[in-house]
């Protein structure tokens, strides 16, 4: 088992013939926002993964073993909500409006989401999915690799598994919840 405690966000200052001969390891967001995780990389060889808490694994990182081999991070597609603003729209809003406005509900209630220029990825959530609907969105199920923004864990890291009481895990001194 190769230890990794090192990562290189986004393989910044490698050699991009060095990173296309690097091994893969396809991972989806509930290993990526752990830092620590097993691992199989596409040639084979296992990791065990220690990164520094709160760290969150992006696809296009690099992490690097204790032997120094390169390993390249890939979102693994996943189940996820694809959301979209309706074209056929009775009151003529604003498509982009719609979106903004569903991004502000999503983001009111602590869900990761991923923003794009034209729609919006959460996780599958069948009583977001009808509150979205009712907004006059479309809502569909994909497979597709989701990349949440940087706000919502920050401050949740477990954002469904468990709610620690208190969101200051900022300020100097602040007690941590074990």
């Amino acid at each position: 088992m190769q230890q990794v405690s090192k990562l290189i966000p986004q393989g910044r200052g490698l050699a991009s013939a060095l990173l296309k001969r690097a091994p893969r390891v396809e991972l989806d967001w509930d290993v990526r926002q752990k830092s620590r995780f097993d691992a199989t990389a596409s040639d084979g060889q296992h990791l065990g993964v220690f990164l520094p808490r709160g760290n969150v694994v992006r696809g296009g990182d690099v992490l690097v073993t204790e032997a120094g081999t390169l390993v390249r991070v890939v979102a693994a597609p996943q189940p996820v909500l694809r959301v979209t603003a309706c074209s056929d729209h009775s009151h003529h809003h604003n498509a982009a409006f719609d979106l903004m406005r569903a991004a502000y509900h999503l983001g009111n209630r602590h869900v990761p989401i991923e923003l794009k220029p034209d729609h919006l990825k959460i996780e599958p959530d069948h009583v977001l999915a009808d509150l979205l609907r009712a907004m006059h969105l479309q809502v569909a199920e994909v497979s597709e690799p989701f990349e949440p923004e940087a706000g919502a864990y920050s401050q949740l890291a477990a954002h469904s598994h468990a709610h620690h009481g208190g969101h200051s895990h900022h300020a100097a001194g602040s007690h941590e919840h074990g």
